[in-house]
């Protein structure tokens, strides 16, 4: 099993179940439908629905394809959408966090990467191409500087309830060297609970 999925699964999981009772959540970006699998062998929703823009030869969870776009879904479908590491890849990210505000009815959950140094930011390209290339998966470098992509999410309605970063993705000295390039954020609707902010910055 993949180190660095199931350290980022075990940052999700006192989150997602503080949600408790959500019925519908999409995975926007599902790649294998891992975290799609693992999610609702949770029980903490009814269904998840797995979705991305290719197929890949082997799933754990069925994953739906869609055009890379808007998102199949009317608004406020789902209690929950979240997507890891996926909106760093969107040729267009504030689209895809628009589209994703636009078809929870309560909670967005993001986990991606942030940069401030132009270390940083080569940091996080050497790794997604490591980590992507051989999956086919193109790496557009379009990640989040600083917090900016806070601002689109909030034009959208969502408040940021939780913010944890660093986040421990890694370990030993590859965790010590980028994890400050990690994190983990929830957003709600203004009718959704608050929550305790975990925010380290």
């Amino acid at each position: 099993m993949n180190p660095y999925r199931c350290r980022v699964l075990r940052q999700m999981q006192p989150l997602l179940k503080a949600l408790q009772p959500v019925s519908r959540v999409l995975d926007v970006g599902a790649g294998d439908g891992w975290f799609a699998m693992s999610v609702e062998s949770m029980g903490i929703c009814d269904t998840v629905t797995a979705i991305d823009v290719m197929p890949r030869p082997r799933a754990y969870h069925l994953v739906k394809v869609y055009d890379g776009q808007r998102l199949p879904y009317p608004d406020n479908t789902f209690d929950l959408v979240y997507a890891v590491d996926v909106v760093h890849h969107a040729d267009d990210p504030p689209k895809l966090l628009a589209e994703m505000a636009r078809c929870t009815g309560h909670y967005l959950l993001l986990k991606d990467h942030t940069w401030r140094t132009r270390m940083g930011w080569l940091a996080l390209a050497a790794m997604d191409e490591v980590g992507n290339r051989r999956f086919g998966v193109p790496s557009i470098y379009n990640y989040q500087h600083r917090w900016e992509w806070d601002a689109i999410l909030q034009k959208a309605g969502l408040k940021r309830t939780e913010n944890i970063h660093p986040l421990a993705c890694h370990a030993r000295l590859l965790g010590r060297l980028t994890n400050s390039l990690q994190f983990l954020a929830l957003w709600g609707r203004a009718e959704a609970p608050s929550t305790t902010s975990l925010s380290l910055l």
